[in-house]
């Protein structure tokens, strides 16, 4: 009986052991894929960590699951521009979102992008980044050099004035100190009379402008309403003066240990993610503009004649910024 017994339990072994193999050797050929990190500094629920996301799922799609994309926010993998482009080059993350002014060091035409009053409107803008010169750009980010590649760009908004007093014209700018972040922004308040205050950070803002120290800042719609800013200040002015694009960017490293078909995949994704970020963020913007609204603050204007007025004004940042940059100006200016 003990004998029956043991070629039994051994029989039974060698099944178990035969359907483990056999399980575990298919297991293996379906879960083989490819992991690719993204980083990115927003937090989830944001326009771009939204559209990160939609790319991930279009390039697992797209790969047929041969290619993953594991997206991390709020800078879990590099809390800096300077880290993320650092890892890209390195090949440790494959992908990262990037402002354009960032890759003016590799490609300095994108410094003709940030000049104040350049695009007429959104529409204008992204005729531009879509049209042969912003494909021009955003190819230029790979011949650079420099170990990035240029997928798509994402959406970023206009910034605008937001005061606490009533802005309808370039006079009333006069001696206004105005919140900005770098040179360039405090030369172009200047070029309206108005004060350019550099060294706050954008958490002080509203208390700034609360106690005095400052009389106006300038932002997009979902941070004015986002930090609590339209509170403290009651006029949002529609100057639309800048209008800076963001990019989604790989690593040269990480793309050329690929297959030329995943390569075209992420790109192809890439290129719908781009949309899928502009519809978040005007949807983002949307809710923003209803929340100022209904606090009843004041959104202004401007006509277009004031407008003209306020980009006449620009003409010595042009000459000081946008010199060497004269062909990218003048094709971004006569596209309809």
């Amino acid at each position: 009986m003990k004998k029956i017994l043991k070629h039994i339990f051994m029989f039974i072994s060698f099944v178990m052991l035969f359907t483990s193999c056999k399980f575990e050797k298919k297991a293996s050929i379906t879960e083989h894929y490819i992991t690719l990190r993204l980083s990115e500094n927003h937090v989830r629920g944001t326009p771009a960590a939204l559209a990160d996301e939609e790319f991930a799922r279009l390039v697992e799609e797209k790969t047929g699951g041969k290619v993953k994309v594991e997206a991390l926010f709020g800078g879990a993998l590099t809390e800096t521009s300077g880290e993320a482009v650092e890892a890209l080059k390195n090949g440790d993350i494959a992908f990262t979102r990037l402002s354009s002014s960032v890759v003016t060091s590799y490609v300095p035409r994108f410094s003709a992008l940030q000049l104040p009053y350049l695009y007429r409107s959104s529409e204008h803008m992204w005729k531009v980044l879509n049209g042969k010169l912003g494909q021009e750009l955003l190819a230029d980010i790979e011949r650079s050099g420099s170990g990035l590649v240029g997928l798509c760009y994402y959406d970023a908004g206009s910034r605008n004035f937001y005061s606490t007093k009533e802005i309808r014209s370039i006079a009333d700018l006069k001696d206004l100190r105005i919140r900005v972040q770098g040179q360039l922004m405090a030369d172009m308040c200047a070029a309206l009379g108005a004060v350019g205050v550099k060294g706050i950070g954008m958490a002080e803002v509203r208390s700034n402008l609360e106690s005095g120290f400052i009389d106006a800042a300038e932002n997009n719609w979902n941070t004015y309403q986002s930090t609590g800013d339209f509170t403290a200040a009651k006029y949002y002015i529609l100057d639309q003066h800048t209008r800076l694009p963001e990019l989604l960017v790989a690593s040269k490293k990480v793309l050329s240990s690929l297959k030329p078909q995943y390569v075209e995949a992420i790109k192809e994704a890439a290129k719908l993610a781009q949309e899928y970020e502009i519809q978040k963020w005007h949807e983002k913007e949307a809710a923003a503009e209803q929340i100022v609204r209904s606090n009843r603050n004041k959104v202004i204007e401007l006509s277009p004649a004031v407008i003209s007025e306020f980009q006449l004004a620009m003409q010595p940042l042009y000459d000081k910024y946008g010199s060497k940059f004269r062909d990218v100006i003048s094709t971004i200016q006569a596209i309809n």
